[in-house]
């Protein structure tokens, strides 16, 4: 009977973590998009700096000023990265909490409501920093055509 109860728990636990798997799987397209999104960055100012000192004629910004440009959008994909990466971590913890409270009895409760918190404000930041990212990328575009 023990045995019985004890799979009870832990069926029940794996219930409650299928939806934070799902957000892992989330975060990790997240992740993906911001990894893609830096490997353009990078090519990008690959190309700059193998123009050297010329111009292109079509450009409307000069190679100093995009390749600052290009560093504050890296640098804001990389800091997206890295609390994408923290939301993941905390989301992981949060499976982990509930699996070794359910296995040895704890009351973990405070704890698992806290690292949910944690990734929830660390995916939020993430996400807010991807959007500043596509703003600069997107305003910068539009204001060199014009």
């Amino acid at each position: 009977m023990v045995l019985q109860t004890s799979i009870d728990a832990i069926t029940h636990a794996i219930g409650l973590a299928v939806a934070p798997v799902f957000l892992l799987t989330a975060i990790a397209t997240l992740i993906t998009t911001l990894n893609n999104r830096l490997g353009r960055i990078i090519d990008r100012r690959r190309v700059v700096l193998a123009r050297g000192g010329q111009q292109c004629e079509d450009e409307t910004m000069s190679n100093a000023t995009e390749l600052e440009l290009l560093s504050r959008r890296a640098k804001l994909v990389y800091l997206s990265i890295l609390f994408a990466v923290a939301s993941a971590l905390m989301v992981c913890l949060v499976v982990s909490c509930a699996f070794f409270g359910v296995l040895f009895t704890v009351v973990l409760a405070d704890l698992l409501a806290g690292f949910f918190v944690l990734a929830m404000l660390a995916l939020i930041t993430s996400l807010s920093l991807f959007l500043r990212e596509v703003f600069v990328a997107v305003f910068t575009a539009t204001h060199a055509n014009r």
